[in-house]
């Protein structure tokens, strides 16, 4: 599908949808709990559902009604998938989803999308073999499809967290390996994902000891409890409308948002705060209003999924803006520190690539023809970009952007973006 974008003015009051990290987490600890849990307002998107099915393969009940999903789960003795696990285009649920087919005795077998095969997994492998399971690449490249067999025992791994979701995913089965799990942090990237997953693990009192990220020490033989929980809204969704608005001077009120959660991303708004936007929280809502923005260099290493909106926001802000020290965005869904550098280019952007990151200057942007590449935060930072470009912005498989906002268009639209999608 395409995504024609016009420059136009948007604003209002947004109704921000569920974490796709907080709904993923809460499907597997779900799934991982004896007895019943309900996830109410959780995101419904190609990824949320791919855990869904992958929980379900392991042995999870999960039933879906219109504002929540009620799940039965397993307990720490996940079945053997009677098929392919297939996780479609998400790497949070590939992560997860093999330390928990560990924990079983048979023979798992995980697959993904294309862009799912060429995205690495090798150290969460080699930490599946050191606590005791088997587990391999069928093309020996660490990357999916990988066989995976248990059970896991627990012990003491090494890690090399490239990615948070390597670290996350221990973190969320070691507590129910019948032994204790040692993990040594090698590198560890995206902090604020980890928090996120402990702050999970801490609602459910699960016991384990995090020495300043370094090394964690995860009680074994632990069990997860049922829950009742309403999934707090997704602070990567709501970056795109709050760079719209510090970009074009107009206001949004993004509701569904608390600046208490952990995710990392809410850290944007603090961004476009110093850059020159006005924004200010009430309980439960955060209003952000465009000005005139700066260039500022920006640490992006906690959240490299905000790097392709905060190149657009570079490209309108005075003077330099410098994102820096995110090497690992090169590895997600694409090489996001490239294409947002080719796509931009193509846009007119004054815009360079960095080992790490991008540096941006004030640009002139013109509408274009440009490639999503099938990556959804790329597809949604483009069409933020064509919104405050002159002349039309046709922006490539736009249909990635179900992976994770389905509504993006309808509620761009609604703002009074012109925008639109086309077969």
């Amino acid at each position: 599908m395409i995504l024609k974008v016009r420059k136009s003015k948007a604003s209002g009051r947004i109704m921000i949808p569920g974490s796709k990290s907080h709904t993923i987490r809460a499907l597997f600890l779900g799934a991982l709990a004896q007895g019943k849990s309900e996830i109410r307002r959780p995101l419904i998107s190609s990824d949320a559902l791919s855990a869904v099915e992958a929980c379900r393969a392991l042995g999870a009940k999960i039933d879906h009604f219109e504002d929540r999903y009620v799940i039965e789960g397993f307990g720490a003795n996940p079945k053997t998938p009677s098929d392919v696990v297939n996780v479609g285009n998400s790497g949070t649920t590939l992560r997860f989803g093999v330390m928990t087919a560990a924990l079983g005795e048979g023979y798992s077998v995980f697959t993904g999308d294309s862009q799912i095969r060429k995205r690495p997994l090798a150290p969460l492998l080699s930490a599946i073999r050191n606590l005791g399971g088997q587990a391999f690449s069928t093309r020996d490249n660490g990357m999916a499809p990988v066989v995976i067999k248990g059970r896991l025992k627990g012990g003491s791994t090494d890690i090399d967290s490239v990615t948070s979701q390597y670290l996350s995913s221990i973190l969320i089965n070691a507590p129910v390996i019948e032994s204790d799990t040692e993990v040594n942090v090698t590198r560890l990237n995206e902090r604020p994902y980890v928090d996120m997953t402990m702050w999970w693990l801490d609602k459910q009192g699960i016991k384990y000891e995090n020495h300043d990220y370094k090394t964690f020490y995860i009680k074994g033989a632990q069990s997860y409890n049922p829950f009742n929980v309403t999934i707090p809204g997704d602070f990567s969704s709501a970056c795109f409308f709050a760079v719209l608005a510090a970009i074009s001077g107009e206001e949004f009120i993004l509701d569904n948002l608390d600046m208490t959660d952990p995710q990392g991303d809410k850290e944007v708004f603090t961004m476009l705060e110093d850059m020159g936007a006005k924004v200010r929280t009430q309980e439960g809502s955060i209003i952000i209003k465009g000005d005139k923005l700066i260039g500022r260099e920006i640490d992006m290493n906690a959240i490299p999924d905000a790097l392709p909106i905060m190149a657009v926001a570079g490209c309108f802000a005075e003077g330099e803006t410098r994102l820096v020290n995110v090497p690992q965005a090169r590895l997600k869904e694409t090489d996001r520190i490239h294409v947002m550098c080719e796509q931009l280019t193509a846009m007119g952007a004054d815009i360079e690539e960095l080992e790490d990151g991008l540096v941006i200057r004030r640009s002139r942007l013109k509408g274009c023809r440009v490639d999503g590449c099938h990556d959804h935060r790329v597809v949604m930072a483009l069409a933020v970009a064509g919104l405050n470009a002159d002349g039309e912005t046709i922006i490539d498989t736009a249909e990635a952007i179900n992976v994770t906002f389905p509504d993006f268009v309808g509620l761009m639209s609604k703002s009074g973006a012109d925008m639109n999608l086309c077969s």
